[in-house]
């Protein structure tokens, strides 16, 4: 009961003084919630008693949480865990200082049907587990010492509702949100550069005012440009603002001499601060990024940023975060993020729906070409509990809130309003296509709308026909590229899902002389005993191909703008080609774990200017066995292997070609491949034969993390032989111990059919390695991370927690 009064007593504390000083707040409202899988319809009352419920922070995904079964196998393309019906309650204290500001809660999304209560009073429902919603609490809350309930029903359980794994819960951050009776609306500044070029930018700033008073006001307002450095570079106020009703729109123009671009290299940003003032006193104050660019897309010769030709090099990325789930957490996010710009990638599209706030942030700082999608479906289905039963009363709000929402983000050129939408068809689609796009012109002009199609047919694409698409997106298919340019005459062309190439990290099937394709019928599909697929890229979903095959047809097509591969990360749910215990995606260029694939540097080999040498497979073999030999390689004329110090020639990659191969009888050694230049040595690599496993050991990608209780350390575990070689096939069940200021939120090792749980102390090594995340409490100090197998030397790792 003390620590219960404690945590009110803080956010008194902290809502009195912000009231004081200042004209907005935005409050962390995610800490010590309630949970519980009781449905009981009297939690929404502030007498319910909770105290038998979990305490926990948000973000909260609570199907994570649990065991991989059969039981759920209604989810399998969910991932096969579960999901039913929850409640949230939180209890808080509002100052008496706050009684005459605007309270707002404002979810950033909670999957799905929730239904919010304050003190007993129903707020209102929203259907769709991605978007982002907010109500008001002023009316019904109490102020002084008398306590607040938000209780929050959260109903997943009609099942299927999703092809992917969705989590459950409020898995994304909540906040609360004070103002003064006069403030800016929600997502209420808009930005755009009507005019950019190298001597000034252009600044068109919309602002909308919401008037909560019941009478005329009139304000002054103010917006200024700073940039990166914090300094001030343009301003303008406009002064007597009449605001009639509970709304008012205002309009202001700036200009950025010598504008600092964004761009995929540098991602340069500027920031809008607005403020709001009555009577010479300071009433709300609103921040924006800007990022000032300007692109085209262009019928014949693809996609330009800033002047700059450039073909866009993407991935599709759903919204899980592996063994954290839907749970959102920046870091994890930024690591995705930055594995993926290292292979070179440069785009990402939102698959297929909008994505947490947070993640546009990371891609606005880290320059990346963004098709923002809101869709996966309109009003026909693709699973039977769907959003398409909600589609007639949600659709026009879900997609104008998303628009509001992400269109400040530098990084989103394209809003996608669909994906494989069976309305393509026939003629539904025609007029569903329209009012989509008018919908989203009129709140957004300076974009690209397109939307995902299949069919590459004028003739059998309804969506098409519309007329409403500036930019096609096309769905695999590459066979039909030659023809786009004569079949849809004058049109702009994305490939916006390319692939379904199909993979397991460090699994090796020989020979590999042509591409496998999935069956149609799982049931039928031919199998490995342990559910794995051969990390040659050489395998594929029947619908799709391999990434060579499906990049060289976007790279020779100057008028494709770009592509959009499926997909960056493996992924929970959606197990094709397999059947359960198959419980993830197999199309990652990166696994689940964050361990790239061997196709990775295939990719960086085309994506980046920097020397690459990689190769494959691992030398553990039979004795005699024929081996193919791969090596993906970039800035080098040619490749030279040898075998314990023996040449087996050199090679060299032909037009159209991504690797060089050799054929190889397997002795154990040292396989060792040189790439020269003009004859000059540009890289070296070695894989050799490994040994017995012996040790372990644990790498951490940053041993130095912040002690906010969110921020994480992904430690890698590799069991190594007694020289530090990777034993490829070592699968050791690893147990974990930790000490000190962290706690381990996940592990995970890639393999998309095990069966272990990812909230726990142990994993088992797949293919030699393993995953532990690990999370830092609020206090500073050190976390000790010990991993240890039978057998085995173990390994210790000390991470340090600071403010």
């Amino acid at each position: 009961m003390k620590k219960f009064f404690y945590i009110l007593l803080l956010i008194v504390v902290t809502v009195e003084g912000f009231a004081q000083q200042k004209s907005r707040e935005t409050i962390d409202f995610n800490k010590s919630w309630k949970f519980s899988f009781e449905n009981n319809e009297k939690a929404i009352t502030n007498q319910f008693n909770d105290t038998h419920w979990r305490t926990l922070n948000l973000p909260h995904d609570w199907s994570i949480e649990g065991q991989f079964s059969a039981e759920h196998l209604s989810t399998t393309q969910g991932g096969a865990l579960p999901t039913g019906l929850a409640w949230y309650r939180k209890s808080f204290l509002m100052p008496s200082t706050a009684q005459h500001k605007i309270i707002w809660i404002t979810f950033d999304g909670v999957y799905r049907n929730s239904e919010v209560w304050i003190n007993g009073h129903y707020l209102g429902k929203r259907p769709n587990g991605y978007a982002s919603f907010r109500y008001e609490l002023t009316k019904y809350l109490k102020f002084g010492k008398e306590k607040n309930v938000i209780a929050v029903k959260v109903d997943n359980s009609e099942q299927p509702n999703s092809r992917w794994y969705t989590g459950s819960g409020i898995y994304r951050n909540v906040r609360m949100i004070m103002t003064a009776p006069i403030a800016i609306d929600q997502w209420g500044v808009f930005a755009t550069t009507p005019k950019v070029n190298a001597e000034e930018a252009e600044v068109s700033i919309e602002v909308n005012l919401l008037n909560k008073t019941n009478k005329t006001q009139s304000v002054t307002i103010t917006s200024s440009i700073i940039d990166a450095d914090g300094k001030t570079i343009a301003s303008k106020t406009s002064k007597n603002i009449s605001i009639k009703d509970s709304t008012g729109k205002h309009f202001q123009q700036l200009k950025i001499i010598k504008p600092k671009l964004w761009s995929i290299t540098n991602p340069y940003l500027y920031k809008i601060v607005t403020k709001v003032y009555q009577n010479n006193q300071e009433i709300d104050v609103y921040e924006i990024p800007l990022g000032v660019r300007f692109f085209n897309f262009d019928s014949a010769k693809g996609f330009s940023l800033n002047g700059k030709p450039t073909k866009i090099q993407g991935v599709c990325m759903h919204h899980d975060l592996g063994a954290l789930g839907a749970a959102v957490n920046v870091r994890a996010m930024e690591r995705q993020l930055e594995l993926l710009k290292v292979m070179g990638c440069n785009g990402i599209r939102t698959a297929h729906n909008p994505p947490v706030p947070e993640f546009l942030d990371l891609c606005d700082k880290m320059g990346f070409i963004v098709m923002d999608e809101a869709f996966d479906m309109w009003k026909k289905r693709k699973s039977k509990k769907d959003y398409s039963a909600d589609w007639n009363a949600w659709h026009q709000k879900d997609l104008e809130d998303f628009i509001k929402r992400d269109r400040n983000h530098p990084a989103i050129f394209m809003w996608s309003i669909g994906n494989e939408i069976r309305e393509q068809f026939d003629s539904t689609g025609i007029t569903i296509t329209r009012e989509l796009a008018v919908i989203v012109k009129k709140l957004d002009s300076t974009r690209i709308v397109t939307s995902a199609l299949t069919e590459n047919e004028p003739v059998k694409n309804f969506i098409f026909q519309s007329g409403a698409l500036d930019l096609l997106g096309f769905n695999y298919k590459h066979e039909g590229y030659p023809d786009f340019p004569k079949n849809f005459p004058n049109q702009k062309f994305i490939a916006s899902e390319t692939a379904s190439a199909l993979e397991s990290r460090g699994r090796y099937e020989m020979p590999q002389e042509k591409i496998e394709l999935s069956s149609r019928d799982v049931k039928t599909q031919p199998r490995n005993a342990d559910w794995t697929l051969s990390a040659y890229d050489n395998v594929a979903a029947y619908w799709g191909t391999t990434h060579e095959e499906a990049w060289e047809a976007v790279k020779n097509a100057p008028f494709i703008a770009g592509t959009y591969v499926w997909t960056g990360f493996d992924y929970l749910g959606e197990p094709h080609p397999y059947p359960w215990p198959a419980r993830s995606a197999y199309f990652g260029i990166i696994d689940l774990a964050g361990f790239p694939k061997d196709v990775y540097y295939m990719y960086q080999s085309e994506w980046t200017d920097k020397p690459v040498l990689h190769l494959l497979p691992h030398w553990n073999w039979e004795k005699g066995k024929t081996v193919d030999v791969w090596a993906y390689y970039s800035q080098a004329d040619e490749v030279e292997l040898f075998l314990n110090d023996k040449s087996l020639g050199i090679k060299r990659k032909g037009t159209d070609e991504f690797h060089v191969k050799w054929s190889v009888n397997y002795e154990a050694g040292t396989l060792k491949a040189v790439s020269r230049k003009a004859g000059k040595i540009i890289l070296t690599q070695e894989i050799k034969t490994a040994g017995k496993a012996f040790k372990i050991k644990a790498t951490a990608d940053h041993q130095l993390i912040k002690a906010d209780g969110k921020d994480l350390s992904f430690v890698k575990i590799s069991i190594v032989d007694e020289n530090g070689n990777l034993v490829p096939e070592a699968n050791h069940l690893v147990n974990f111990s930790i000490e000190g200021e962290g706690v381990i939120v996940g592990v995970d090792n890639g393999y998309q059919a095990s069966l272990e749980p990812f909230k726990a102390n142990y994993r088992r090594a797949f293919n030699g390695l393993c995953l532990a995340i690990v999370q830092a409490s609020e206090t500073t100090g050190k976390i000790v991370l010990k991993a240890s197998a039978e057998g085995l030397q173990s390994d210790t790792i000390i991470i340090e927690t600071k403010k």
